[in-house]
């Protein structure tokens, strides 16, 4: 089975058993809705166990979320450090235009018939998220997932047509 990042365990929060959620999700009401179920992994990505979200609440740039059948900070100071996953099964059927970032990462990135290199990361910096595109021989290039820039993108045949607008590739 093939599971997906939802967050990181920073920290605890308070005494009552809630751990503090580093999200990297875009559907955090959906994943830490109550009687929601994640999987835990270790830091050192092994499965631990799965967990029923009890509560879910949000503090500045933070998700508190609390497990059920876990009470105290004793019970869950353990798990900081550790990841939170959804299995594959689980994932929602998304809109036609949206994608999950896992069937982003991978792909490659064209400017016409040119191949300018392939997504490694993507950033959410802020009002748009930020692709990290891997060069050979160059410096990575971030480009803005804004209309203007990513053209289209084909899953199947695994390609990314962008339009580099002036001023977002120095090296050329």
């Amino acid at each position: 089975m093939q599971y997906f990042k939802v967050g990181k365990i920073v920290n605890t929060q308070g005494l009552r058993g809630e751990l503090r959620i580093l999200s990297v999700t875009d559907f955090a009401k959906e994943r830490y809705k109550k009687g929601s179920t994640l999987a835990l992994f270790d830091p050192s990505d092994r499965f631990v166990r799965d967990l029923e979200i009890a509560s879910h609440r949000k503090q500045k740039n933070f998700d508190i979320v609390k497990f059920q059948d876990f009470n105290h900070i004793n019970e869950v100071e353990a798990f900081k450090g550790y990841t939170l996953k959804i299995a594959e099964e689980k994932l929602a059927d998304l809109s036609d235009g949206e994608f999950y970032y896992h069937e982003i990462i991978g792909l490659d990135v064209y400017e016409g018939t040119v191949l300018i290199g392939q997504i490694k990361e993507i950033l959410q910096p802020g009002a748009n998220d930020v692709w990290v595109v891997q060069r050979k021989g160059k410096r990575d290039l971030l480009l803005p997932y804004i209309p203007s820039v990513v053209q289209d993108i084909d899953l199947t045949t695994g390609r990314i047509m962008v339009e580099l607008l002036e001023g977002l590739d120095d090296e050329d």
